[in-house]
Order: structure tokens, then C-alpha cells, then sequence
């Protein structure tokens, strides 16, 4: 597979590609013209000796110091080497593939007044599998993600440091010889172009939409799984009582999770029983209307990163009609909303999924299942302390739901008074997705343990499947074993795409 880019930029799904495999990268010739169009703008800015931000001035707070032609080429090499000032762990190598990727998205739309080049350098890097070393902490969503755009360029110039094999810090002059590559040298305006952008939490967000769209159809898995095992009924979630409340979200979970339900021996067995409950707890009976709400801030993600994919993002801004004019567009905001509000409702899928698991381990409200589902409780302690882990998750996803947004510190000697902290926010998604994953492994496990327990009533089809995914590793309900290895294969599980597969292939397709 290649990935061409366009003049009119990429998609989501080439962004998610070329950041986790070793798709290759090309641009079209005419994102080349477009770029090539936008430089003679600024080469003709330069000739006339006009001054032009950024071009012909310095940056920030120094926007009003004129810089003497034969110093801009320096300008422009000193910027890169200021502003790589990040620190901390590097991102991982998807982060920072998807930024570099994004960023030759930008250039290509003709509109930052660079040379093709530049874009070509950074798909070099891309081809060559040369992912630089960006540290966690440096953005602040201000001009966009300054300082880790600033660490990628910085290996252009055969500077900087980039990632290698073994996860060892390379410098990363020695990674364009490895590469045969070539260090660049920047002109007037493209130091600038390289880092004034949002690229960084764009990709990052890019990149947790793919992961909370599966996981959010995971949720509803788990969900029918441990409500199956735990007596539930499935008429809460048939499909007139969510036409009443046309929520999109909601109606396709309650759909996935009545779908997974039918077939089911287990369910059928308590189906007419009048002692049975006439409701469920909220935990329950809510799971589509909680793991709904969150499929609806998905989708508002999605639009504000498809508005953000077709966006020009740099500063100045190269029109077609040779006027160059400062803009805001760089501002992180909308990516800092959305990434904050998908932390909150995917924390809450997860602490949603904890609260079936609890009552799945407590013998008053589990309908029959012994406790902490263990076959001889006393001596063993079942799933008992999975649940805390559990517990601690969601306390942790419930602090990094905190918004990030929020909390604007003003920069650059108050020139840059307001910023986004979009970077932070994206960035702490990632964890609150990772978490979720987690949280999802602990109520797979505890609701195949319960299954388990039913026999030798036969779950649903999507219930086999769980069993028969899970069993390999994690064995039938009996004596305890060492747990940290059977979650840590459940998350595997849930993360991936067999079990959903199996499921699907049986049920039909989950939304």
C-alpha cells in the first residue's frame, strides 16, 4: 500500500496507516506544484524587501525585529534548534509518524511557501523507518505543537536525535548516513512552516478514534457477556424502547448488546421465571445509554478532526493571490475540546464495565454465582483483587478527565497569552484509551468465569466465543492462579480483532 498525498491532504485512515505499519509515502505532482506556486510567492516577498512575518522578521514576542537578508536562512535554522526544547520520554514511534505525516499533509496544500523539498525530506524519514526522538512535555497546543515539530525538523538539518532499533537515543546525522539521506538547508519562511502547527495532537487524536471506535464496540461485548452471566434480562434493550429516545449512539448499542443476548440457554432458562428481577441495576440496564452517549462524542471527534484534516494550520499563511497574512489558525482548541470530552465519556465506559464487575464478584447481588466467582472461596479469592485493579483504573481515568483545555498558561512574553494545551489533552487520552482496554480485560474475564460457572446451561454464540478465546490462557473456574499473565492475554484479546471477528461471524456485524 501507498499513501499519495494530495493537494487537498489525506485521509484519517492513511494517517492511522502510515503511523502503525511501514506504508509508504509518495506526493502527487500537484501538491508539488501547489507548493512550488506558494514559494515564488514568498521568494518574490523577499526580492521585494517587504516585511512580512516571519519572513523577514523575527518570532513570538521578537515579530517586530526586522532580520537582515543575509541572516533569514540563519533565522530559520536557529528557530528549529530554540525550539526543540522538549524533555522527557520520547512519544511512541506512531505518535510521531503520524505528526511527520500531517505536517507534509500541511505543506502540501500550497499555502506555507515552501519549497517541495521540505515535504519530500519528511517523507524520506517515513520511507527509511527514521522516527526522531520527541519528548512527552514541550507543547502547549500554542502555535500549535511548536516544540515537538521542532525535534523532527531539527533531523532534517542532521541535528537532533532520532529512535533507534532498540529504542536507544541516535544521532540523527548518523541516521541520514544509515539512510543515505542528505541534510537539508532551510530558506526564508520554511523553519517556520515546519513546526507552526497542530500536527501532533491531530494525529494523536487521529489515532485514538480508531482505537475508541473498536473498544467502544468491545464495551458492548463485555457488557452482554457479563450480563448474560449474571441473569440479566435483554428487553431493555430491544429496539422499540430506543427508538422513544433517538439518541444514535444508544440505539446501536442497544442493538449490538440485544444481538450478542439471543440464542442463549443461559438467558432462556430465567426468561419466564416470576422471581426473577423486573429490573436490572443501573449498570445493567443503562450499558447503551452510557456506552451510546459515548459513540455520540465519537462522532463529533471525528467531524472536528475531518474539518482539522482539510485545515491550513501555519502562520503566516501564503495566499493564492500573494498577499501572506497571520492567522490564529494554529490555535489548538477545537483539538483540546474534543480530545477532553472523548477522555470523559470513555472513562466513563470504563467505569460502567468495573460496576458490572463488581456485582458479578458479590455473592448478594451476582444471582447465584459464588464469591469473587471462585468454585471454593475461603481458601481462593477468585477475581477478587482484579476488581481492585479495576477500581484503581477508573479512579485514574477519572483525574486524567479533568480537562486539560482548561488550562491555558499565557507564553512568549504574553504575546502568546492564551494556549491550548491540545497536546496534553490528546496526549492523556491515549492513557484513559489504554486504561479502558484494561478495564474491558478484567469484565471479560470475570464474565466468562461466570459463564463458566453456569454450566451446564450454553451461553449465547457470542458468549462461546469469549469462553473459547479466554480458556487457553486463563483455564476453568478452580484453585487461584498468578493473574497478572492471564489479564495482561485478556487485554491482548480485547484489543485485537479475533474475538470481535469470531463474534461477528456468528452474530453479524456489530456497529
Amino acid at each position: 500500500m501507498i499513501v499519495t498525498v494530495q493537494s487537498t491532504g489525506v485521509s484519517a485512515a492513511d494517517v492511522v496507516a502510515v503511523a502503525r505499519t511501514d506504508t509508504r509515502v509518495e506526493i502527487s505532482p500537484e501538491a508539488i506544484a501547489a507548493m512550488a506556486a506558494s514559494r515564488a510567492i514568498v521568494d518574490g516577498i523577499e526580492a521585494s524587501g517587504r516585511p512580512v512575518y516571519g519572513v523577514s522578521t523575527g518570532f513570538g514576542a521578537l515579530a517586530s525585529t526586522s532580520i537582515d537578508p543575509s541572516r533569514r536562512a540563519e533565522l530559520q535554522h536557529a528557530l528549529i534548534r530554540s525550539h526543540a526544547a522538549g524533555i522527557g520520554a520520547p512519544m511512541p514511534r506512531e505518535v510521531v509518524r503520524a505528526m511527520m505525516l500531517l505536517r507534509v499533509r500541511s505543506l502540501a496544500l500550497g499555502r506555507s511557501g515552501v519549497r517541495p523539498v521540505l515535504a519530500q525530506g519528511l517523507v524520506d524519514l517515513l520511507n527509511h523507518d527514521i522516527t526522531p526522538w520527541v519528548p512527552e512535555h514541550g507543547s502547549l497546543g500554542a502555535s500549535g505543537d511548536l516544540a515537538p515539530l521542532a525535534h523532527c525538523a531539527l533531523v532534517l538539518l542532521g541535528e537532533g536525535w532520532v529512535v533507534g532499533k532498540d529504542g536507544s537515543r541516535v544521532a540523527g546525522s548518523e541516521a541520514l548516513r544509515a539512510a543515505g539521506l542528505q541534510p537539508l538547508d532551510l530558506a526564508a519562511k520554511e523553519g517556520l512552516a515546519l513546526i507552526n502547527g497542530t500536527d501532533g495532537m491531530l494525529g494523536m487524536l487521529l489515532l485514538a478514534i480508531a482505537d475508541a471506535r473498536h473498544l467502544f464496540t468491545m464495551a458492548d461485548v463485555t457488557a452482554a457477556l457479563a450480563i448474560e452471566a449474571m441473569l440479566g434480562s435483554d428487553r431493555p434493550f430491544l429496539p422499540e424502547l430506543h427508538e422513544i429516545r433517538p439518541h444514535p449512539g444508544q440505539a446501536a448499542s442497544a442493538a449490538n448488546i440485544h444481538r450478542l443476548l439471543q440464542g442463549s440457554a443461559i438467558m432462556d432458562s430465567h426468561r419466564d421465571d416470576l422471581a426473577h428481577a423486573v429490573q436490572d441495576a443501573y449498570s445493567m440496564r443503562c450499558a447503551p445509554q452510557v456506552a451510546g452517549a459515548a459513540r455520540d462524542t465519537l462522532d463529533f471527534v471525528v467531524t472536528t478532526c475531518g474539518r482539522e484534516l482539510v485545515s491550513v494550520v501555519d502562520n503566516p499563511v501564503v495566499l493564492p493571490d500573494g498577499r501572506v497574512e497571520s492567522t490564529g489558525n494554529f490555535h489548538g482548541a477545537p483539538l483540546g475540546f474534543a480530545a477532553d470530552y472523548l477522555a470523559i465519556a470513555a472513562a466513563e465506559v470504563g467505569a460502567i464495565a468495573e460496576r458490572r464487575v463488581d456485582r458479578l464478584l458479590d455473592v448478594t447481588r451476582s444471582r447465584d454465582l459464588p464469591p469473587f466467582l471462585s468454585p471454593d472461596a475461603g481458601v481462593n479469592s477468585g477475581l477478587m483483587i482484579a476488581q481492585y485493579t479495576a477500581a484503581g483504573i477508573v479512579a485514574e481515568n477519572r483525574r486524567l478527565a479533568a480537562p486539560a483545555s482548561v488550562d491555558s498558561l499565557p507564553t512568549s512574553g504574553m504575546q502568546e497569552d492564551h494556549v491550548s494545551m491540545g497536546w496534553s489533552a490528546a496526549k492523556k487520552l491515549r492513557t484513559v484509551l489504554d486504561n479502558l482496554t484494561s478495564l474491558l480485560a478484567v469484565e471479560l474475564l470475570s464474565a466468562v468465569r461466570g459463564l463458566q460457572l453456569r454450566e451446564p446451561l450454553t451461553p449465547s454464540p457470542a458468549g462461546r466465543a469469549a469462553v473459547t478465546a479466554v480458556r487457553p490462557f486463563a483455564g476453568t473456574p478452580g484453585p487461584d492462579v498468578f493473574l497478572a499473565p492471564v489479564l495482561e492475554q485478556a487485554r491482548t484479546v480485547v484489543a485485537g480483532p479475533a474475538l470481535r471477528a469470531e463474534i461477528e461471524a456468528t452474530v453479524g456485524r456489530l456497529d
